[in-house]
């Protein structure tokens, strides 16, 4: 059997598996009395926006935003393309039309809001008294920081106008929201910083968050944070009463997915689940460490065998190369395997895109450190630099699928059949 191939396969499986059309015609309501009125932000947003109007029945308008390059061919939602991960104008405006939309919805009418990962920076609207300068800047250096997702929407939910719960605040009728989920946990409170659902962190919060990671910011964010205007509204607020929230795809189903792949092809898997969290070359490092435990004493799962894991790591950014998460978790596993023989792996992100280049991931080889030495790479040095991308890239051992159109965070398959052939394919 080949390697790549099977790594390949089960990762398109994992894709889908959290196809959003299938998951959110499941989870549809039915149509109100009223008007149905669509909104929504994500990397998923325009694909969750095409499968509602292609099983949806009856009235139908609507407005999401997506990040550039992610569009569906709609014909009654209406699709706009903005910034991320840092926030743009056009996002600022699409906000703003957003929240007039949800505003005008009255109480025999739908708000049904189509939310994945990508949301928060594509949802730009600051709160008054900022400027989208203002939350560019923070957004940048908390994304470089090592600051979890969850720490990061804390703030910027309380530099926002529309996140944390502000946007089903201000609608006048039933709230449904189908939540695609790229976090840990799957709290909807966190996922594209929770627009419909009640924020359980505060003001307070905030600025911890600021502190910690010694994130500098104009004199106008600290203000703001200290109002008492900023805080958002809270678990059990009235206004929320008529806000459901459904999480219609998450990691979980994305390694199941996979791993029923792995098992058609005659390969046991073993799923670490999607909740790992952590520096991505130092969850790297554990599973070399699990790796190793399999190839000496076949547990806890004897090879061939697939470990599958998910979830959302974090790099603190300290060089000036480029690369994501993925790449770095796969860079740092290349180093601490050091060769070893019959061990392959892939990791990407489920959305196409690890970070901010063009790659989904990549793929690792027992001879890829042999590879780059041959070309005179040290894996060192491109990790201190955080430069993974451009590791992989001179191997050609990048992955690129472009846009997938779902988005559930991180996917790592780690391979380990010594009997098992491979072949770089290109």
């Amino acid at each position: 059997m080949d390697a790549e191939l099977l790594l390949r396969s089960v990762f398109q499986a994992a894709l889908d598996a959290v196809n959003p059309e299938p998951r959110v015609r499941r989870a549809l309501p039915s149509p109100p009395p009223g008007r149905t009125v669509v909104v929504g932000a994500g990397k998923a947003a325009a694909a969750m926006a095409l499968g509602v109007e292609n099983h949806w029945r009856g009235d139908l308008s609507g407005l999401v935003v997506t990040r550039y390059g992610h569009a569906a061919p709609t014909r009654r939602i209406e699709v706009v393309e903005a910034g991320h991960p840092m926030p743009d104008a056009m996002g600022q405006r699409v906000a703003l039309r957003i929240l007039e939309q949800a505003s005008g919805v009255g109480p025999d009418d739908l708000l049904l809001c189509l939310f994945s990962g990508g949301g928060s920076a594509l949802l730009a609207l600051p709160a008054p008294g900022l400027t989208l300068e203002d939350t560019r800047v923070v957004t940048r250096k908390l994304l470089r920081s090592g600051a979890t997702i969850s720490e990061i929407n804390c703030v910027r939910k309380h530099m926002s106008a529309i996140k944390g719960g502000r946007l089903a605040a201000a609608s006048g009728g039933r709230v449904v929201s189908l939540v695609m989920s790229d976090v840990v946990g799957d709290d909807p409170s966190v996922i594209a910083s929770g627009p419909t659902v009640g924020d359980p962190t505060t003001c307070a919060d905030a600025l911890g968050v600021l502190a910690r990671y010694r994130i500098g910011a104009s004199e106008a964010v600290f203000e703001c944070l200290k109002r008492s205007e900023a805080e958002t509204p809270k678990p059990g607020d009235p206004r929320l009463a008529r806000s459901e929230i459904t999480i219609v795809a998450s990691a979980q189903d994305a390694l199941e997915g996979a791993a029923a792949a792995a098992r058609a092809n005659g390969v046991a898997a073993l799923s670490l689940g999607g909740m790992i969290q952590g520096e991505a070359r130092e969850v790297a490092r554990v599973h070399a460490g699990l790796v190793k435990q399999i190839l000496r004493y076949g547990q806890p799962i004897a090879p061939p065998c697939l470990v599958l894991s998910g979830g959302e790591t974090t790099v603190t950014l300290k060089g000036s190369g480029q690369g994501g998460r993925n790449t770095e978790f796969l860079l740092a596993l290349a180093e601490a395997l050091n060769g070893e023989p019959g061990v392959y792996a892939l990791a990407a992100d489920t959305d196409g895109i690890d970070g901010s280049e063009d790659n989904a991931g990549a793929l690792l080889y027992p001879d890829t450190l042999a590879r780059a030495t041959a070309r005179g790479l040290d894996p060192r040095v491109f990790l201190i630099e955080n430069d993974a991308y451009n590791f992989f890239a001179a191997l050609e051992d990048l992955v690129i699928t472009g846009p997938t159109m779902t988005n559930v965070n991180d996917f790592r398959a780690i391979l380990i059949a010594p009997s098992f052939r491979y072949r770089h394919l290109k």
